[in-house]
């Protein structure tokens, strides 16, 4: 199954050790990127969590945010690093040496440097696991929903994919009705012009018209092509940069069907064909 690139999860978990949030945001990128965001405490997870991230997800830019509050008891258990503090008064005092007026050192400034305050040890591995857990929950809802996005994007292709057959359609019903009517207006030409006309010469002119006008080679690619769109949406795996390709040959191809069309109804096909395959390749820049 298909999935879009563009969905949203969160998952939010409680325990004695405090409340973890874990959100997903995912929207469409040409490759994979991640961005991963983790308070100072959990920095270790990281590893974990673009790994396992990029097990799930093949394309898409990928937002995580993972908050942990510790509860009020954890919170009330707070101390000072004094080594750290001693280290960086000694650094003022160097650093001060240099200086016409030094400024006095206010202790808030050094209460906020990384480090100073540690909040009391509550099993921190404990937390990880419990942020793991909760990020691999956040990570399969994401997948369901990009599969559900992804399963009705599949249904607007194939509904697309439907019309544009019935498009081919017409102009392989329309082509003998053409060959005709080039017979016809090149026999008029020959009576406009009061020359007598040769048989032989008139099939070789009208081989010569045929061959112009052919676009058999042109409904067989694109009747290849949308057999391989729909190949492609019943796949498992990344197949968007593939769709987008895809796009670009029926594109190619309606155009060259335009092109050589000496029929009206030959002409709203192809006009209606670039319509649908603009269509699909809006839709498919979502998809993974």
């Amino acid at each position: 199954m298909i999935q879009s690139m563009t969905a949203f999860a969160r998952t939010q978990e409680q325990g004695e050790w405090g409340n973890i949030v874990c959100e997903l945001r995912s929207i469409n990128h040409r490759y994979l990127e991640l961005n991963v965001r983790l308070p100072d405490a959990l920095q270790k997870c990281e590893a974990i969590v673009r790994e396992k991230a990029r097990d799930k997800i093949k394309r898409g830019k990928v937002e995580c945010l993972l908050r942990f509050h510790p509860n009020e008891i954890v919170n009330n258990e707070i101390s000072v690093n004094s080594v750290l503090v001693k280290q960086l008064c000694d650094i003022n005092e160097v650093v001060a040496q240099h200086l016409k007026n030094p400024a006095q050192i206010n202790p808030i400034d050094i209460l906020k440097w990384p480090g100073v305050l540690q909040v009391s040890e509550i099993d921190i591995e404990q937390i990880q696991k419990q942020v793991i857990i909760a990020f691999e929950k956040t990570l399969q809802d994401l997948i369901i929903a990009r599969q559900r996005e992804g399963e009705q994007l599949q249904h607007f292709l194939n509904q697309r994919l439907d019309t544009m057959i019935a498009e081919l359609k017409k102009v392989k019903l329309r082509i003998p009705a053409i060959l005709i009517a080039q017979r016809e207006k090149l026999q008029a030409r020959f009576l406009d012009a009061k020359l007598q006309c040769d048989p032989t010469r008139l099939e070789q002119e009208l081989v010569i018209a045929a061959q112009k006008i052919d676009v058999t080679e042109e409904l067989d690619r694109l009747d290849t092509h949308i057999l391989e769109v729909r190949r492609c949406l019943n796949q498992d795996e990344a197949v968007g940069r593939r769709l987008d390709f895809l796009m670009q040959e029926l594109n190619r191809e309606a155009n060259t069907l335009g092109s050589k069309s000496v029929d009206t109804e030959t002409t709203h096909v192809s006009v209606e064909l670039k319509v649908l395959i603009e269509q699909m390749r809006e839709q498919v820049q979502n998809i993974e």
